[in-house]
């Protein structure tokens, strides 16, 4: 079969069956091992340097046998730090013979990432020499003494209890040549836990999901059979402890022959698209929202506002050849490193028109949906199947279903019955209990199924508004109509009881844009806290008589701060007000 032409007939890619991720990461560094896995640099600014596929696997079978020699084998092992090679190498090398790896957000604060060490049990921690200070302030915390393991230390410093990664695959190289095949020849069972991953939730205190090999193979193929990335380059932007960034892009890269570029920083992602020649970039919607407005920007500076409104009208309604989009639209590919192709979003709603606008361009662009409960994706949308309002479709040997749908617009919470399921929360049967039900997984999601196989994304359940009169508001649409303000930055929306007759209202809290305001006020500046809250109100007023009367904001406040946000961008919902 054609690969390409899975591309306009429908088809599913074919994709190899795996049994685990080490039968993953073997078999690809079997069929691509001159291959680039990776473009690293050795030091800020510099080169890109290649990492080939089959040492990914020799560097990895060493690191894994040195960890079994020190007696780490079965044990729960953290991995802290910045994307880089090392770090996905520890992932590597834990899950496929050793124990079960535990990803920590490097952003966290010393208390939390002490909590999470201690809740976990680790016997190990990884981590990169820009965060050692951190981490060796959680451990003394923490009231455990793993072994701490340094991404950068040059040699083991046994005075301080340092031990050098380095160290460990030079060791493993020696005990390999040796004849010691505990590593390589250890038993890989599928369905017990390889990773421990804890949600960077917006709310509440972060639960521990426990994901196993079938898990996290099973969806790395299923998205393999929807997406066609072979021997692309890939540009790693999110952290790699989120399973979003870890299974889309680090485990379905190598499986399909990709070489993943580490990025140096938010800061010097253009400069990285060029050097890299990055053809597929996956991150979140907020990522791709400001790449959209800063080639807005970028284009009104120059005066071109209104040609670039034309091109994208005259590329909607006129069909065009790939060719002819690039060459109409060469200055904004230009300013994406030159070599782009498809843009992947995840992680929370994209606005739809942006998705349009990339297309139009000739960038081709698609979202989909999932949760970490899910090893992630769940649907997504593809090349000749794509919608940009939709969540996209379920891959493949994955079920969805409505469950209590409203009668007249069908929306109610989306479940998930697939292999790619979680084994359950870490230590937490009772949550375990209420999220998994007869092998469904109730996703705490609100949405609806189209007649033609597309899952739409409403709300959150938590998030839900429920006014006295029985009206269930979803505070995610208002919010998408309301980030259609230029004078608005960020917008969270709930609800508040109403003294009096205890109604709920719907109150707006916005993060005014001093972008906005610098360029477009009188006085160049902020305004104001009264002329600002009179135009804020004016601007949700105009969004108010779009909306059904119970949908309404009837109360505005103003944030002098941004909302607090997760590691992904996500807002932190509850953020106290500024």
């Amino acid at each position: 079969m054609d690969l390409e032409s899975c591309i306009y007939t429908g088809e599913t890619y074919p994709a190899r069956e795996l049994t685990d991720l080490r039968d993953l990461i073997l078999g690809s560094a079997s069929l691509y091992a001159g291959r680039s896995a990776y473009l690293v640099k050795n030091r800020p600014g510099g080169k890109y340097e290649p990492v080939l596929y089959s040492r990914v696997k020799s560097d990895m079978n060493a690191l894994g046998t040195a960890m079994l020699a020190d007696g780490l084998g079965g044990a729960r092992i953290a991995v802290i730090g910045e994307n880089r090679y090392e770090w996905a190498l520890t992932y590597f090398a834990v899950v496929c013979g050793v124990g079960v790896i535990v990803p920590i957000d490097k952003e966290l604060k010393e208390e939390e990432i002490s909590s999470l060490l201690t809740r976990s049990g680790v016997g190990a921690v990884v981590y990169s020499g820009k965060y050692e200070k951190t981490v060796k302030q959680a451990l003394e915390h923490s009231g455990c003494s793993p072994l701490a393991i340094s991404m950068d230390a040059p040699a083991d410093d046994m005075s301080s209890g340092t031990r050098s990664l380095g160290q460990y695959i030079m060791r493993g190289i020696e005990l390999l040549a040796g004849g010691d095949n505990s590593y390589t020849g250890a038993p890989i069972d599928p369905d017990r836990m390889a990773a421990l991953l804890f949600t960077s939730g917006t709310t509440g205190r972060a639960k521990g999901v426990m994901l196993s090999h079938r898990n996290i193979a099973s969806n790395v193929v299923n998205i393999s059979s929807f997406i066609y990335l072979y021997d692309k380059t890939v540009l790693s932007v999110l952290p790699m402890h989120h399973t979003y960034e870890f299974t889309c892009l680090v485990f379905t890269a190598f499986y399909q022959g990709c070489t993943v570029a580490i990025s140096e920083g938010l800061k010097y992602i253009v400069k990285n698209l060029e050097e890299s020649k990055t053809q597929i970039l996956l991150s979140v919607p907020l990522f791709f929202e400001k790449m959209y407005a800063n080639i807005l920007r970028a284009v009104d500076k120059q005066g071109k506002k209104k040609q670039l409104e034309r091109a994208l009208s005259m590329s909607r309604n006129i069909g065009m050849t790939k060719g002819l989009k690039k060459r109409l639209f060469k200055q904004i590919y230009k300013t994406l490193g030159g070599h782009i192709e498809l843009l992947i979003a995840g992680g929370a709603a994209m606005d739809p028109e942006i998705i349009e606008n990339f297309n139009a361009m000739g960038i081709q662009m698609i979202q989909g949906y999932g949760m970490t409960e899910c090893s992630p994706l769940i649907t997504l949308n593809r090349r000749d199947k794509n919608i940009a309002a939709a969540a996209g479709m379920p891959l493949p040997c994955t079920e969805i279903k409505i469950v209590d749908a409203d009668e007249s617009s069908g929306i109610g919470e989306v479940a998930v019955k697939s292999p790619s399921v979680m084994l359950g929360y870490f230590d937490d049967p009772e949550e375990t209990a209420a999220a998994i039900r007869d092998g469904w997984l109730f996703t705490g999601d609100y949405g609806y199924i189209s007649d033609d196989g597309f899952l739409y994304i409403t709300g959150r359940k938590k998030n839900v508004i429920i006014t006295k009169n029985g009206k269930n508001v979803y505070p995610e649409e208002i919010e998408y109509h309301l980030l259609h303000s230029p004078l608005i930055e960020e917008v969270v929306v709930r609800g508040e009881d109403r003294k009096g007759d205890g109604d709920t209202v719907i109150v707006a809290e916005v993060f005014p844009s001093s972008e906005y305001f610098r360029g477009n006020f009188e006085s160049g500046g902020m305004p104001d806290e009264k002329r600002l809250l009179e135009l804020i109100t004016g601007e949700i007023e105009k969004t108010n008589l779009k909306m059904a009367n119970y949908k309404r904001v009837r109360r505005v406040v103003i944030r002098k701060e941004e909302f607090e946000k997760t590691s992904t961008q996500k807002i932190k919902r509850g953020s106290k007000p500024m």
